[in-house]
C-alpha cells in the first residue's frame, strides 16, 4: 500500500518540509515516481501541493490525487467536498497498481476514475476532543450529528438517536440522493465495496451491528455487497460515531482490493461476494402440543395466579435492576420482565391447560426461549422439574412435591445451597414450609401458603447480610455487597403474587 506517510498535528496538516523529506525519501531510493494522495482540506492541498512543486524542482516524477468522497453536504461550497474514508480504498487500489509496476500517469488515470465512485457520510454520537483540550462541539444526550468530517467539525443536522437500521437507512439515502449534488450514484444491479468504520469509540459489538444493518439495506435495494470492511480505518479520535464508505466496484476494482498486501493494518477480507452467502434458516415450528391441551377447574385460577405474577415482575422491573447493580450486570429485573412478558404475550391466544404438569412444561419452553441467562435455565430447570410430578395429579400435596423437585434440580445443576445469596435463600425456607401442605386438612391451606410467602420475603431479606459463595455477586467483595439478592427478592414477589391471586390477605 502506502510507501510513506507523512502526519502532521492532530486535525492539522504536515508542513511542506515534511512532506517534502518523505518524497525526496523514496527518490533516494529509486522510485521512478510519487503519487501523493490527499484528502481535500484546503491546508493538505496547499501543503502537499507546495512540497509537490519543490519535489518536480529537484526531477522528482511527483502527481497529487484529489480525494473528496464527502455526501454530506447537497450544495458543496466552492471547497469542495471533503476528504473522508473513502480515501482508504484509494490507498489499496493505487498501492496495488503501483506493486505490479504500472506507470504513474495510468495509475492517475485508474485511481481518478475509481474516485468518483466513492462516497462516504458519518454519524455521531458524541463529540472528540484534542489532547488537552474541550470537546469540539456540544452534543445532548439521546441526540446523533449525521455528516461531520474527521477533524471534529460538527455535521450538517442532528436528531434523536434510534436504531442502527434507522440510521443507516438515513445515512444511505442521503449519501444516495440525486437531489444532491455530492451523492453517489447507485443504483440496483450495482457492485459496490463496502467500509463500516469506527469513528473511534464505538465497540466492536455496535460496529458489527452497524455492519449488519448496511449489507441488510444494501441488499434490499439490489445492490451487491462484493466485500465488506469493519472496523477502525480512518478514526476521529475518541468520537463515538461510525462512517459508512461505498465504491462502486468491477471486476478490475476487486482485483485490485483484493491483491495480497503486507500492510500490517489492512484487514484479511475473503475475496468471496458477500451478498448471497448468508442462508438464514427458520427455527422447526415449536411442538407445544397445543391440540391436547384442554382447560379445566383451575385453568382459570392458574391463569389468575400468572396475570399476577406478569404484573408483579414488571412493576418491580427497576427495582430488581437496582439491586442487581450492586452485584452484578444490573439487568436482573430486565430478564425477569422478559419472562413476564413472553407470558403475557401467550396468554391471550392459547388454553391454559387444566394440568397444572402441561401449563409448566409450556412456561419452562418460554421461559428458556425468552428468559436467557442463568436465571432462564434455573427457572426452566424448576419448572421442569416440577411439572413431572403434576401431570397425573393436582392436590396441595403433588404441588408441594412438585416444589421441592424443581428446588432440587435448580441445587443439583446450579451448585448453590441455601445460605449462599441467591434465590435459594428465599425459595428453599418457602418449599419446606410448603411441605406441610402434604399432611395439613383441606382448611389450613391458605394459612400455609401464606407462612411459605412470609418465608420466602424473610429468606430474601436475610441475603442482605450473607456473603455471596455464588452467582455473579461472589466475585464482588463483600463490603460492596450490601443489599438484597434480586434473585431471591424477585422469588419473594412472585410467590406473593401468587398468594394474592387465590385470595390471600396483602
Amino acid at each position: 500500500m502506502l510507501s510513506a506517510a507523512v502526519a502532521g498535528g492532530v486535525f492539522a496538516s504536515p508542513p511542506p518540509a515534511s512532506v517534502l523529506a518523505a518524497i525526496l525519501c523514496l527518490r533516494d531510493a529509486g522510485v521512478s515516481g510519487v503519487l501523493l494522495i490527499v484528502k481535500n482540506y484546503t491546508g493538505d492541498r496547499l501543503n502537499f501541493g507546495l512540497a509537490a512543486e519543490q519535489a518536480r524542482n529537484r526531477g522528482v516524477a511527483v502527481e497529487m490525487v484529489i480525494v473528496a468522497d464527502d455526501c454530506a453536504f447537497d450544495q458543496p461550497s466552492k471547497a469542495g467536498r471533503r476528504g473522508l474514508c473513502g480515501t482508504v480504498f484509494v490507498h489499496k487500489l493505487a498501492g496495488a497498481l503501483a506493486e505490479e509496476g504500472c506507470p504513474l500517469d495510468e495509475i492517475v488515470s485508474k485511481v481518478t476514475e475509481a474516485v468518483k465512485g466513492i462516497g462516504t457520510l458519518g454519524v455521531s454520537l458524541s463529540p472528540c476532543s484534542v489532547p488537552g483540550c474541550l470537546p469540539s462541539f456540544d452534543l445532548p444526550a439521546g441526540e446523533m450529528e449525521l455528516g461531520l468530517g474527521i477533524h471534529g467539525e460538527p455535521g450538517i443536522k442532528r436528531s434523536k438517536v434510534t436504531s442502527a437500521d434507522e440510521v443507516v437507512k438515513t445515512m444511505v439515502d442521503h449519501m444516495t440522493n440525486p437531489a444532491s449534488q455530492s451523492h453517489l450514484s447507485l443504483k440496483s444491479g450495482d457492485s459496490v465495496v463496502l467500509c463500516v468504520n469506527n469513528l473511534g469509540a464505538l465497540s466492536c459489538l455496535e460496529i458489527s451491528v452497524v455492519t449488519r444493518s448496511a449489507i441488510r439495506y444494501l441488499e434490499g435495494r439490489g445492490v451487491q455487497v462484493a466485500r465488506v470492511m469493519s472496523g477502525s480505518f480512518m478514526t476521529s479520535l475518541e468520537m463515538a460515531g461510525v462512517s459508512l464508505s461505498m465504491m462502486r466496484a468491477d471486476q478490475e476494482i476487486l482485483r485490485l482490493f483484493d491483491a495480497k498486501t503486507t500492510a500490517s493494518a489492512w484487514p484479511n477480507l475473503s475475496t468471496v461476494c458477500i451478498s448471497g452467502t448468508s442462508y438464514i434458516l427458520d427455527p422447526p415450528a415449536k411442538d407445544m402440543q397445543e391440540t391436547s391441551h384442554t382447560e379445566g377447574p383451575l385453568s382459570d385460577v392458574m391463569r389468575k395466579a400468572l396475570e399476577a405474577v406478569c404484573f408483579s415482575l414488571l412493576q418491580r422491573q427497576e427495582e430488581l435492576n437496582s439491586l442487581d447493580r450492586a452485584s452484578g450486570d444490573g439487568d436482573c429485573g430486565n430478564t425477569h420482565a422478559q419472562a413476564a412478558k413472553a407470558i403475557q404475550e401467550w396468554l391471550p391466544s392459547h388454553i391454559v391447560p387444566g394440568c397444572p404438569g402441561q401449563l409448566l412444561s409450556t412456561l419452562a419452553g418460554l421461559v428458556q426461549e425468552r428468559m436467557g441467562g442463568s436465571s432462564g435455565a434455573l427457572y426452566s430447570l424448576f419448572l421442569t422439574a416440577a411439572a413431572a410430578l403434576l401431570k397425573d395429579r393436582s392436590d396441595p400435596a403433588a404441588w408441594a412435591n412438585a416444589m421441592h423437585a424443581g428446588t432440587d434440580a435448580m441445587r443439583w445443576y446450579g451448585g448453590a445451597d441455601p445460605g449462599d445469596r441467591t434465590m435459594l435463600d428465599a425459595l428453599c425456607p418457602a418449599v419446606e414450609e410448603l411441605r406441610r401442605l402434604t399432611t395439613s386438612p383441606p382448611g389450613g391451606h391458605m394459612a400455609i401458603l401464606q407462612a411459605a410467602v412470609e418465608k420466602a420475603e424473610l429468606g430474601a431479606e436475610s441475603t442482605r447480610d450473607l456473603t455471596a459463595r455464588a452467582g455473579r455477586a461472589s466475585y464482588i467483595a463483600t463490603v460492596h455487597v450490601t443489599l438484597p439478592d434480586p434473585g431471591a427478592v424477585a422469588i419473594a414477589a412472585i410467590l406473593r403474587a401468587v398468594f394474592e391471586a387465590l385470595g390471600g390477605q396483602k
